[in-house]
């Protein structure tokens, strides 16, 4: 949603209540009203803090305003974990501190939140030495409303429904408060405002997952006219390599591997060429591509399906030369240049069939993308 309003000033009000209640925060609007339930986490030893902002409508008379109420608590509701391992390390915890937000930052309310495989990872400890401290709230893309702003924020305001992927650098020190919670604090370069055909859930699926296909097709200085095959392409990366390359970049053809279940979906997101991994060998085609996207782990053998002076992008498993490997950085650029693709449904998100997973069901979410057969991406829907 896009407010059509400013605020004009805020005004902080103590918690007039120490029980838990159900509440909402209600955005009027010149022509409709959207009313988003939540719950506050509230008890004797959790205090929260009621924003006030009152902002005038820019179409209505001046004794018209627009008023939103939206309450934060101290405490939050969030799945944490002390120490690496297994999904079994996952906890629950209702009394975990909202964290504080920096000058440059602002306060979601989180909505929805999706998984990635270097979430699993990061649980495992394959980067410990460059991790965050424990204990940690993983995490990594978002979507949500914003409820508070820091004193440099210049353009969110509260009310704002953003998405985005919170941690700049995926395996440099991520934060220790993520996405899989009521809150987290986001600066304000990593995200763009939501989609107004996505809900939050379309939305979560796609950060990380789409900053990732765009970064590596920058990265082999993909153009229109180019040919790309991309390995597993019904993945949460690899369903939107197929749509990019087609529709942002202008390929002349795309290609793309999935198992036999999945060649319709290749299909239907712009693949021209869809190849059943299990029944034929991807580099014995006989045309050959000016690009390979690796998103499986595959790059001993994409480096045979690349023409002469070709490129392979490698996102997991041994790089073997011309191939390369990047690690995506999160802009929220990126996304605030593809909303209009995503807004015109030319480019979609895929969101696994198996879900979205409840947030009760983190932990079910983490055993399931660790099996490696999710299509598109496992997303968590709805947050408290």
């Amino acid at each position: 949603m896009s407010l059509s309003t400013t605020p004009s000033h805020l005004t902080i009000l103590p918690s007039i209540s120490p029980l838990s209640r159900r509440f909402s925060f209600t955005f009027r609007q010149n022509i409709n009203q959207k009313t988003y339930p939540t719950t506050l986490l509230s008890s004797s030893s959790t205090k929260s803090t009621r924003f006030l902002v009152k902002s005038q409508s820019t179409t209505s008379p001046a004794s018209s305003e627009a008023v939103k109420v939206i309450s934060v608590p101290s405490e939050m509701k969030a799945w944490v974990y002390g120490e690496y391992g297994g999904v079994d390390v996952l906890k629950f915890d209702s009394n975990v501190a909202v964290p504080d937000v920096k000058d440059d930052q602002v306060l979601v309310k989180v909505f929805a939140a999706a998984l990635n495989p270097v979430d699993g990872k990061r649980r495992q400890g394959k980067f410990k030495a460059t991790d965050s401290p424990l204990p940690t709230v993983p995490g990594y893309d978002v979507a949500g409303v914003v409820v508070k702003v820091g004193s440099e924020v210049k353009e969110f305001k509260v009310g704002d429904e953003v998405y985005g992927d919170v941690n700049e650098k995926a395996l440099e020190g991520p934060k220790q408060f993520g996405s899989l919670a009521e809150y987290t604090a986001v600066e304000e370069k990593l995200l763009a405002l939501k989609p107004k055909n996505l809900d939050f859930a379309q939305a979560a699926s796609l950060p990380l997952a789409i900053e990732t296909a765009h970064e590596g097709l920058e990265r082999t200085g993909f153009s229109s006219g180019k040919s790309i095959i991309v390995l597993n392409g019904s993945g949460g990366v690899g369903s939107l390599v197929i749509q990019l390359a087609k529709q942002v970049f202008g390929a002349s053809r795309v290609a793309a591997t999935a198992s036999t279940r999945n060649l319709e979906l290749l299909k239907s997101l712009g693949a021209d060429l869809a190849v059943d991994y299990t029944k034929e060998n991807f580099e014995d085609l006989p045309e050959k591509f000016d690009v390979v996207y690796d998103a499986i782990g595959q790059c001993e053998r994409a480096v045979k399906a690349i023409k002469e002076g070709g490129s392979v992008v490698a996102l997991t498993g041994a790089v073997t030369p011309p191939g390369f490997r990047f690690v995506v950085t999160s802009n929220g650029a990126v996304l605030k240049k593809l909303n209009p693709y995503l807004e015109s449904g030319k480019v979609k998100p895929i969101v696994d069939p198996k879900g979205p997973f409840t947030f009760d069901q983190v932990a079910e979410a983490f055993s399931y993308i660790e099996t490696n057969k999710a299509t598109g991406k496992v997303v968590i829907f709805p947050i408290p």
